[in-house]
């Protein structure tokens, strides 16, 4: 059979993803910190956008300013009118040119910021103008917290040490993890930095009586014993001592919770063994974790809720982000008629690729308020009476509601907050499963989670319940669960067997 080449043609249909359909995916599902470095890195990429934290004033006469604008401006001003560009339009009237003189006066009618405006707005990083008036914005900004190693290395350079110790202290300062372990083999570190075990030993011990109590701790025993040899710690001599023997030669019981054995071995009795504990409770098994900065930053959220006389309402939360506008000097240029060639198609390729951000930016603010009202509309009696009446739900539930696909609307809850009266929670904290339930016919598992930890909170201490006995408990107030996935939510809540909380000295 001989080969042969052929034409034919075929009428089909497949999703092509755009390049503009990719970058609306992308600005989808940012979050708002991620958002902003988006859109300062777009300003960077694209000359015809600028950022400005200041809100446009409307423009006197814009359907003139639009009409001498040419194609692309017409475009631009369009997208203004539908909210969807959020540029400043052009200015009406342009600053008249000063008169040249050599006078200092003809000098000073100058307006420079004026002039460099669009110059300062190009150039990242411009520096803002000091005004005379402002409320001291240097006082008011709020200096950086110092990280451990800053705090650190400035306690020891307050010490009485040798010249050559002072490096091998900080040195071993740097090495230190978060909790502030020193967790690094000693014989590798002498090697890495040249010098012998001694040396290295005196630099740990000299970074041990640094604050806060148990830093440069090899383990959790000698973290725990750094801390009762302190003088600052208000524990007793005498109890201070059997702490230490204890810590010493029982740890392991310690660790273990092996009470029985703890008191036979030491012959303490039972008032003494909760003397102890409590001393154990009063230390910190992290002592790193009191310098520097701490991982819970604060949240910013995306909406908010708010109830209305027509009902709860989801409004946008755009404070703080920069405002995005079309450059006023490349659009004059683009306006210009004798501009032609490589530099006029450029501008146009440019102007299309802000106004296509512009509208992903925006549609991605409109399609955020929809998932949330969608969310809100299914979570009323939850904002109305609180967390036993939040409803299960799943994406495909919102994904039915506003019409869009089930992706879609896994992107917009990724890293978005939404502000209640209830609190600040994550859009993903209202996608559940559903428990079957004798009367309501399906409940939250948070609520079920919560049950189980006011069951486990109200139980006698000396009878723990078991998970067996709190499946029970929740079949008969019609919660049909099994004792596995009792345990299961127990472990996701972090809290102990009952054979864990037996062993516990209540």
């Amino acid at each position: 059979m001989a080969l042969e080449q052929k034409l034919h043609l075929k009428l089909a249909q497949k999703l092509v993803m755009t390049p503009t359909l990719q970058q609306a995916i992308k600005l989808l599902q940012l979050s708002r910190l991620e958002l902003e470095q988006a859109l300062a890195q777009e300003t960077q990429a694209n000359p015809l956008l600028e950022m400005s934290d200041e809100v446009p004033e409307e423009d006197a006469e814009p359907e003139e300013a639009a009409a001498d604008a040419g194609p692309d401006a017409e475009e631009a001003a369009a997208a203004e009118a539908a909210g969807e560009v959020a540029a400043e339009p052009p200015a009406a009237e342009e600053p008249p040119a000063p008169a040249p003189a050599d006078s200092a006066e003809a000098f000073s009618e100058v307006e420079l910021d004026t002039l460099f405006s669009n110059y300062l707005h190009d150039t990242p990083g411009a520096p803002v103008a000091y005004e005379e008036g402002e409320e001291g914005a240097l006082e008011n900004s709020p200096a950086p917290e110092a990280s451990m190693f800053d705090s650190l290395c400035e306690q020891v350079r307050l010490l009485d040490l040798p010249a050559a110790l002072l490096p091998v202290c900080v040195y071993v300062i740097g090495n230190l993890d978060p909790d502030g372990y020193l967790r690094q083999d000693e014989t590798e570190l002498a090697e890495r930095i040249g010098v012998d075990r001694a040396l290295l030993g005196d630099a740990i011990a000299a970074v041990q009586r640094l604050e806060p109590a148990g830093i440069a701790a090899r383990s959790l025993q000698e973290c725990l014993l750094l801390q009762v040899d302190r003088p600052t710690q208000p524990i007793e001599p005498a109890l201070r001592a059997l702490l230490r023997r204890v810590l010493e030669n029982g740890f392991d019981e310690v660790l273990h919770q092996r009470w029985d054995r703890l008191t036979q071995r030491f012959g303490i009795a039972r008032e003494e063994l909760r003397a102890i504990l409590d001393a154990l409770g009063r230390l910190n098994p992290r002592p790193g974790a009191q310098l520097g900065p701490t991982e819970n930053a604060p949240v910013e959220p995306d909406v908010v809720v708010a109830k209305t006389a027509e009902g709860w309402r989801v409004t946008l939360n755009d404070d703080g982000l920069p405002r995005l506008r079309i450059s006023q000097r490349y659009l004059r240029m683009l306006q210009n008629r004798s501009l032609e060639g490589e530099a006029k198609g450029y501008l146009r390729e440019r102007m299309r690729s802000a106004l296509w951000f512009l509208r992903s930016v925006q549609q991605r603010q409109s399609t955020i308020v929809r998932v949330s009202q969608a969310i809100v509309n299914r979570q009323e009696e939850f904002l109305d009476a609180g967390m036993p009446h939040l409803r299960p739900l799943v994406l495909r539930d919102i994904a039915d509601d506003i019409g869009m696909h089930e992706s879609t609307v896994s992107r917009v809850v990724a890293n978005k907050y939404i502000a209640t009266p209830r609190g600040v929670f994550p859009l993903k904290f209202f996608f559940h499963s559903a428990i079957s339930h004798a009367v309501d016919g399906g409940i939250s598992s948070v609520v079920v989670k919560e049950r189980i930890r006011e069951l486990i909170g109200q139980e006698d201490p000396a009878k723990p319940l078991s998970d067996a006995r709190v499946a029970r408990h929740l079949n008969r107030l019609g919660i049909r669960i099994a004792r596995r996935t009792v345990a299961k939510y127990r472990e996701e809540l972090g809290l102990p067997s009952s054979e864990q909380r037996r062993r516990v000295l209540r």
